[in-house]
């Protein structure tokens, strides 16, 4: 099952964003070698710079989409003021479903 952990930066951690960046994207690089990442990417603000991100998984069960969530360096970090985990359905353009 997909899963949408959808996060929200603490307001002025960019820097903080910036240097864990290189743990996330291994960590991102890791889930998707074992195919458990569908795929991610970092929102934006008015300024074009990241804040925040949304990470798309597949995991077994609720459960394990909160681990894996908080197994993200960025988390690990205090990057993220809130975060949210939701059972999410790729409806269109699903490359599983063509």
């Amino acid at each position: 099952m997909l899963f949408a952990i959808l996060c929200k930066d603490k307001p002025g951690h960019l820097q903080l964003r910036l240097d864990t960046r290189p743990a996330h994207v291994d960590f991102l690089n890791a889930l998707n070698a074992q195919k458990k990442l569908a795929f991610a990417g970092p929102f934006l603000g008015s300024d074009g710079k990241p804040d925040g991100s949304m990470v798309v998984i597949d995991a077994a069960d609720l459960g394990e989409a909160e681990q894996i969530a908080a197994s993200d360096p960025y988390d690990g970090a205090g990057l993220f003021e809130s975060v949210q985990i939701k059972p999410w359905n790729w409806v269109f353009n699903n490359p599983a479903n063509p």
